[in-house]
């Protein structure tokens, strides 16, 4: 069985949703959840599904690659074979993103290649789009970059706000992620499509 390690920034709810799909269909084993901040509210979430949990603050660190050594490191030991960003709010250096290529995914609030990096709900409903949503993607050294393993979309209202996309949105990858992940774990890399 595959061995995922989960990193998080803040309250993990698409940590959640994977772990309990993990449990659930054990098409996973999820090892680890890491956070680079020790107030994050995911870590709770994590240990009370069992899940060992490890912090790495960033702010202890002199440069970024010290940091992701120390990352690096415990994933190491916990034999993590996949790496799932969730919410993770680091950018990873081409170091580090070299050793987990193949290996680490990430979802982010936009259909990519649209809105790499920040404010993805503003920008989308800025440029009068139709639709947003959501992309899981393999991690590669260039932000939001790598090969879209999956997308969720819907249709953007036109009362929306940046809060209430969001808000809309969040329910579409807490199925993405895992139907993503459930599909890499089995060998296959063919992209999940979800309409909201």
């Amino acid at each position: 069985m595959r061995r995922v390690a989960v990193l998080i920034s803040g309250s993990g709810s698409n940590m959640v949703s994977l772990v309990a799909a993990m449990q659930a269909d054990k098409a996973a084993d999820p090892v680890l959840v890491l956070s680079n901040r020790p107030d994050a509210g995911g870590l709770a979430k994590a240990a009370a599904f069992g899940v060992p949990t490890a912090v790495v603050d960033h702010t202890a660190f002199a440069d970024r690659a010290a940091f992701e050594g120390a990352v690096h490191a415990e994933l190491v030991a916990a034999k993590a074979d996949l790496v799932c960003l969730a919410g993770f709010m680091r950018i990873l250096g081409e170091d580090f993103t070299r050793l987990w290529e193949g290996r680490m995914l990430n979802i982010h609030p936009s259909l990519l290649p649209k809105y790499k990096g920040l404010n993805t709900h503003a920008r989308a409903i800025a440029a009068g789009d139709e639709q947003a949503g959501c992309s899981v993607h393999e991690v590669t050294a260039e932000l939001d970059d790598g090969p879209v393993l999956g997308q969720a979309r819907l249709a953007i209202r036109p009362d929306d706000t940046p809060d209430t996309l969001a808000a809309r949105i969040l329910p579409l990858e807490h199925r993405l992620y895992p139907a993503v992940l459930r599909r890499v774990v089995a060998g296959d890399r063919s992209p999940v499509v979800i309409q909201g």
